[in-house]
């Protein structure tokens, strides 16, 4: 599939004043191997810049993966994230 804008949330305040990342959410049924490959968010490239964070949700074959990645280049037209840190999850009750 491909990046899906409705799956693509800010989180807090995005002021873009400082130098600090600004932090998204992004929740897909693309696999995490789609979503990290460079390209995939291209169609907003114009709102990310490097180093901001990107927590990726996505549930392929129902099976839940969420990861934390962050935008290791930008040209202005294409964009690659990083492969991001995949959050484990133990539930023993």
């Amino acid at each position: 599939m491909a990046f899906s804008s409705t799956g693509f949330n800010a989180v807090g305040g995005q002021s873009k004043a400082g130098n600090a990342p600004a932090i998204y959410t992004y929740s897909s049924t693309d696999a995490q191997s789609v979503i990290r490959a460079s390209g995939y968010f291209n169609s907003i490239a114009s709102l990310l810049k490097v180093g901001d964070i990107i927590f990726c949700y996505s549930a392929t074959g129902g099976t839940p993966v969420m990861s934390t990645a962050y935008v290791n280049s930008n040209t202005g037209t294409v964009v690659d994230i990083t492969d991001g840190v995949t959050v484990t999850a133990t539930d023993t009750d």
